[in-house]
């Protein structure tokens, strides 16, 4: 089972035991660097946690037929980015378009946030079968299921973040799983 971690970050010591990289070593946009590590069809899963939203919508769109054309198939990948929908000013100032970002994260580099409907669209043009785990609606609900941490831990989440706590929601991402 090879399974690959893109853009490594804090996710090394959260997914043990996966193959980890980072833009260096694999740029998501470019065939030639899937080419350069990897077979088409030969990987099970891929973990991509707030990467997305570094890439335009179209270098977004390839760096997913390249995750498409070399997942086996019934491979995934679980991928989190920023929730444009996230019901939270200060949240929105930090994720936005060449923002500010955290005191751990930058956003300056950010070149597009997304809302649980552009995610989805994005991974099913390239073909994939999208399932939403947690995600912002329009309204402000928040929306979420359960998910395996097994089958790719993410942190920036509902259930993993440290500044979600006492049922206040501090900080969480979209988060999909798009099969193959």
């Amino acid at each position: 089972m090879k399974r690959v971690v893109i853009g490594t970050g804090e996710q090394a010591k959260n997914n043990p035991n996966w193959i980890h990289t980072n833009q260096e070593d694999l740029d998501i946009r470019y065939t030639k660097d899937w080419a350069n590590l990897f077979v088409p069809c030969s990987i099970t899963a891929i973990l991509a946690e707030h990467v997305w939203e570094h890439m335009t919508w179209d270098e977004g769109l390839q760096a997913a037929k390249n995750c498409y054309h070399y997942l086996k198939c019934g491979g995934y990948v679980r991928c989190a980015v920023p929730d444009g929908y996230f019901p939270d000013h200060t949240y929105q100032k930090l994720i936005q378009v060449g923002g500010p970002g955290s005191k751990d994260h930058s956003a300056a580099s950010h070149k597009i946030v997304f809302t649980y409907h552009t995610f989805r669209e994005l991974f099913e043009l390239a073909g994939f079968q999208v399932t939403l785990l947690e995600y912002f609606d329009e309204q402000g609900r928040f929306h979420h299921k359960q998910w395996d941490p097994a089958k790719g831990l993410v942190y920036r989440t509902y259930s993993h973040d440290h500044r979600n706590q006492n049922g206040k929601i501090g900080f969480t991402s979209i988060l999909l799983d798009a099969v193959k």
